[in-house]
């Protein structure tokens, strides 16, 4: 052990002694590595930033719960591609399907209403164009999760009639009432006045457009004299019962769909199930993609960087030809020699790698300094170390192998 540990700290001195005698040519090398090592871990790290936060974002909208849908999130079963042309003659969900749920359903502990489009909000002289105004049944509060800063959210009682309330996002709160308390306040939309009772918590920038910040809510049934149903969409949320899988949710409320929409029993369902599943498994074969061609990218730049070294290490053989040769008359074996080399090879590859590292890490910073969350992980930077040293391994290993297999006298005679 105590060998090993000898060898090393020879080698890196050595590694050391050759980075400095040849500032030129190992700065090349060592760029090489470092520019492949960065951009292999600034992909990595840029595509799970990203995929962390489209995930989170999706995994917000319930993934126990099944979206009822005209247009479906991808390709349905038996299409090859994303038949919009057909997608496109389906009726959008109505309120006569929710109701037709919530008495037939066994499996699902809530269901909610949506139907969404955009006006224009106006409270005294501030106005705000194309904000989105949802209006939902009273049972939104079951399925869809959110926290009130202010305010209350509106009784069942309240709902059902279609009072003029409204529950409005963060942003809007700002914007609009500015530093007044929009709670009791009405404001105008479409020429309605529409008192407001609660202000949402700020749930922050949302990758797949959930967030409730710059949403206006309103009950469903005080939404038909805001927004024009016909050219508005809709969809219903079915929240599935503990211990109900989504399969078998997705089953029942296909029996029920089928059964409301008067379907016959080959015809095809004029309506989607969608789920967050088929979002994540499209993101995460679209992701493993951009890994992969960022892994090319840096390979390219890190095979460079390969050649280099072990350009380096051959003509670090051939200077210390004579070294080797006393170093073998003195008794070194051959596996000696193969190392002392082979960990001088590791040695500047791996330092080219924590450059590159380094630039990572202070471009997460940069990053995260603007907004955009980035995090160098640990096994991100793992995964830069282990390409650094396996390229240091096959960089090294022929002209190591060569330096073990020296004769000793002829080594000599060389030098």
């Amino acid at each position: 052990m105590r060998m090993i540990f000898q060898i090393i700290a020879e080698s890196f001195a050595l590694a050391y002694s050759s980075i400095i005698g040849n500032k030129l040519r190992s700065f090349l090398s060592l760029l090489s590595i470092t520019v492949g090592i960065f951009s292999i871990i600034a992909v990595f790290t840029m595509v799970d930033s990203m995929e962390n936060k489209i995930t989170s974002s999706v995994e917000s909208l319930g993934d126990d719960v099944i979206f009822i849908q005209k247009w479906p999130w991808g390709p349905e079963e038996g299409d090859k591609e994303y038949a919009w042309w057909k997608y496109y003659q389906r009726p959008e969900p109505k309120m006569a399907d929710l109701n037709a749920i919530e008495k037939r359903s066994q499996s699902s502990e809530a269901s909610a209403f949506t139907i969404y489009g955009s006006r224009n909000v106006r409270y005294l002289n501030n106005e705000m164009s194309n904000v989105e105004i949802n209006g939902v049944s009273y049972h939104f509060q079951d399925v869809k999760h959110f926290n009130l800063e202010r305010g209350r959210y509106y009784t069942e009682g309240e709902a059902n009639s279609g009072r003029p309330l409204a529950l409005i996002g963060s942003t809007i709160a700002e914007e609009l009432f500015g530093s007044i308390n929009p709670v009791g306040k009405e404001m105008k939309v479409k020429g309605r006045k529409i008192r407001v009772i609660g202000v949402f918590e700020k749930e922050g920038e949302s990758m797949v457009g959930n967030s409730l910040d710059e949403t206006v809510v309103i009950p469903a049934t005080f939404a038909n004299q805001i927004l024009n149903s016909r050219r508005s969409e809709s969809f219903i949320m079915v929240k599935a019962k503990d211990g109900i899988s989504n399969d078998m949710l997705k089953s029942e409320l296909t029996a029920i769909m089928r059964s409301v929409r008067k379907l016959a029993p080959r015809a095809d369902n004029d309506f989607s199930l969608n789920e967050t599943s088929i979002v994540l498994n499209r993101l995460s074969g679209l992701f493993r993609i951009v890994n992969i061609v960022g892994l090319i990218i840096g390979g390219f730049s890190m095979l460079v960087g390969g050649f280099s070294i072990a350009n380096i290490m051959f003509v670090s053989v051939k200077e210390r030809t004579k070294q080797i040769g006393i170093q073998k008359a003195l008794g070194a074996k051959n596996y000696f020699v193969l190392l002392q080399f082979l960990f001088e090879a590791v040695g500047l590859s791996l330092l080219g790698g924590l450059f590159g590292l380094v630039i990572v890490f202070i471009g997460t910073l940069v990053f995260n300094s603007i907004g955009f969350e980035t995090v160098l992980t640990l096994g991100n930077t793992i995964k830069g170390i282990s390409f650094s040293v396996i390229i240091g391994l096959l960089s090294g290993i022929i002209p190591a192998w060569m330096a073990a297999r020296l004769d000793p006298v002829e080594a000599m005679r060389a030098g």
